[in-house]
């Protein structure tokens, strides 16, 4: 996978995609499987915001019941399943664990109706010819079971708790990042740190964008009949620069952040409800995840941080409400904040505002002919947002394209019958400490990783404690377009995602990629100088 930078330019295309984040990833692999011909810019590295700073689940949204979202949790329940089963490398099952503190039979019988409906409505989760990946039903666990299964849960007034199943992404960029190579593999020109600069207009019908290559300073136009912008937080400021109006659908933004610290749990998650909200308590890579907040954000989404206040106020949120925490400052070894792009429903209550998406057609809201917009939406129903969208492309176009396939073709590293299977032959080959690791990061791509290290044994050096080696620095510089270090380490690998990497560690990768890029010295320095500020806080202005 090449930045397509000539075909972009010199190509005319069925479509344009404004948006390289999990969003436009999906319509990119659905609109090239089905016979488009499909352009993506994404103005810096793909899946870089929103769809990698979440809460790595894909889950069906257990809480939306409560506003009665019964469409929007099947879809979400169903979507789920696929993932399962189109990327079990990166997609696995998840028990829950909900604890019930004083809340008496009311809340009890309140929780079990909740949780026998979601039940009822994953009423096809064990369709799955893969038995690792089936989840079960949920069941209530006396005081004493429930302690026993996790002790952080005794404190006063624990009753018990209910234990359900959902599920977890074990990266979420790489599955965005699949999602690309799909694409890029059935003739769609992509390319990152390409931004979008105006759209170009004629007689009232969009027939593309002028783009800046953020690489070179270049800038081109790129031809389609029809353009989407699936840009995120960022699409009612895109829209309204680019119609030079404000845009008719306004978008919330609500920030959350979340906090890496060392393992809570024995290997269950816990969802915590309270009157002021929920939190999870998620076991990832032998560490613990801590989601998430909700606040209103309004401020450039480019400028979304995190502050010491936040990571304290939300450390002092859960250990009130799960006092065995007992959580410090120094427990935190990494953060992160993300922006959801919520539709505005005008309540200005982003907690409690719909996570549906929306399709928008310009021609009718703008009297704008050959423009779409993707807005809301999350990260599980995202596959099948693109499917609607692909839909309505080829509608608008009048052609008739190919079925959609994506619910059922298996992602790139998905191509084996089971994970399990897959995973053991690769361990009876590879005698690499950490071959599950990569097995999980890359499944069935993983040949095209080892190949790397042909010839070249010192590629197989560790680059940190996670598992990652250097030929993963080898393979994302040629193969999966990261032209940065930081795209490398926070991105295509782990290195990054558990804190500052020790200063070896990043020495040790950036010469790996200079020796790709043709970097000298200096320029190694500025990549990881340019790295920091990703583990640094940043007080609110």
């Amino acid at each position: 996978m090449r930045r397509a930078l000539r075909r972009l330019s010199d190509e005319n295309f069925d479509l344009l995609i404004i948006g390289g984040g999990v969003t436009g990833a999906s319509v990119a692999r659905d609109a090239a499987l089905r016979g488009l011909k499909v352009a993506l810019v994404e103005k810096n590295d793909f899946a870089n915001a929103t769809s990698a700073h979440n809460s790595k689940l894909v889950h069906g949204g257990l809480r939306y019941l409560r506003n009665f979202e019964l469409g929007l949790v099947r879809e979400s329940l169903k979507e789920r399943r696929i993932l399962q089963r189109i990327a079990p490398h990166l997609v696995h099952p998840l028990p829950f664990l909900v604890p019930l503190y004083g809340g008496g039979m009311k809340e009890r019988a309140t929780l079990a109706a909740g949780l026998t409906l979601y039940d009822l409505l994953s009423f096809d989760k064990g369709r799955l010819d893969d038995p690792d990946q089936r989840l079960g039903n949920h069941r209530w666990l006396a005081k004493r079971d429930a302690i026993a299964r996790e002790p952080m849960l005794d404190a006063e007034n624990f009753e018990g708790a209910f234990l359900y199943f959902d599920a977890q992404m074990y990266s979420p960029e790489r599955l965005a990042l699949e999602f690309l190579i799909d694409a890029d593999e059935h003739g769609a020109a992509l390319a990152n740190y390409v931004e979008a600069e105006r759209l170009l207009v004629r007689n009232g019908h969009v027939e593309g964008s002028t783009v800046r290559d953020s690489l070179t300073g270049e800038r081109f136009e790129i031809r389609a009949k029809l353009t989407l912008v699936a840009t995120g937080p960022w699409a009612d400021i895109f829209l309204a620069q680019a119609l030079g109006k404000p845009a008719t659908h306004k978008l919330m933004r609500s920030k959350g952040i979340h906090l890496l610290v060392p393992a809570m749990t024995k290997g269950d998650a816990l969802t915590v409800a309270t009157r002021q909200g929920h939190f999870f308590v998620l076991p990832w890579r032998g560490h613990t995840l801590l989601g998430t907040t909700d606040t209103a954000f309004k401020d450039d989404p480019d400028a979304v941080s995190v502050s010491e206040n936040d990571i304290l106020d939300f450390l002092a949120f859960i250990n009130a409400h799960l006092p065995q925490a007992k959580l410090k400052r120094g427990d935190v070894r990494h953060f992160y904040a993300g922006l959801r792009p919520l539709v505005d429903d005008g309540s200005g209550n982003t907690y409690g505002a719909s996570r549906k998406s929306e399709l928008i057609d310009h021609a009718r809201e703008d009297k704008v002919e050959g423009l779409l917009s993707a807005i809301g939406g999350k990260w599980t129903t995202s596959r099948h947002l693109a499917e609607l969208i692909t839909s309505a492309v080829l509608e608008k176009l009048s052609l008739h394209g190919r079925p959609c396939t994506t619910a059922t073709t298996p992602l790139p590293g998905a191509r084996f019958a089971r994970f399990g299977a897959f995973l053991a032959a690769e361990k009876a080959v590879h005698k690499l400490p950490s071959i599950e690791h990569l097995a999980h990061m890359y499944g069935a791509r993983l040949p095209e990783l080892l190949k790397q290290m042909d010839n070249r044994p010192d590629l197989a050096a560790s680059l940190g404690t996670n598992g990652d080696i250097a030929a993963q620095i080898v393979l994302a510089a040629r193969e999966e377009m990261a032209v940065s270090l930081c795209d490398a380490v926070m991105r295509r690998t782990g290195i990054g995602q558990f804190g500052p990497p020790p200063r070896a560690v990043l020495d040790a990768a950036s010469k790996v990629m200079a020796q790709e890029l043709g970097w000298n010295e200096d320029r190694r320095i500025r990549e990881i100088d340019a790295l920091l500020p990703w583990f640094e806080t940043r007080e609110a202005a």
